[in-house]
């Protein structure tokens, strides 16, 4: 389902516990090294995944080269991909999640007809927002807190 109620998305985000950012980046410039950096501070759990980036640590975590190598289930996959290339990781997003799982396209992210396969799939979907701001703006606690 694509989610655009506020309330649904606040209790999504403080709910979960274990997000992985597709697309995490080493740059603590860019948008995918510090708003994944903001939410690890939270008490979030980040699994990083940039192939470009294996060999790296980022938030505790080794950067994994897929969806697939993250262990366990993940509550939030973090999308940090321009919108053009998100049909590459369709097959890697739906052979990580299990149904009912948060896709989460960051701001200036769109692309409806993944978004359409993605929720076809059984997976949930959140276009064009950012994590970070939505925590602040929603005043979530840190994990754990009410």
């Amino acid at each position: 389902m694509i989610l655009t109620d506020r309330a649904v998305l606040r209790a999504r985000l403080a709910s979960a516990r274990r997000i992985a950012v597709l697309g995490a980046h080493p740059d603590t410039v860019r948008p995918a090294f510090y708003v994944p950096d903001y939410l690890a501070r939270q008490g979030y759990t980040i699994f990083p995944v940039n192939p470009a980036a294996v060999g790296q640590e980022l938030w505790g975590q080794p950067v994994r080269a897929s969806l697939e190598d993250v262990p366990g289930p993940i509550d939030i996959i973090d999308v940090f991909r321009r919108s053009d290339a998100l049909p590459d990781h369709v097959a890697e997003i739906l052979s990580a999640a299990e149904p009912g799982t948060l896709v989460w396209f960051q701001q200036g992210i769109r692309n409806d007809a993944v978004a359409t396969l993605l929720c076809e799939a059984g997976l949930d979907v959140v276009q064009d927002r950012c994590t970070l701001a939505d925590h602040k703006a929603w005043s979530i606690g840190p994990v754990g807190q009410p």
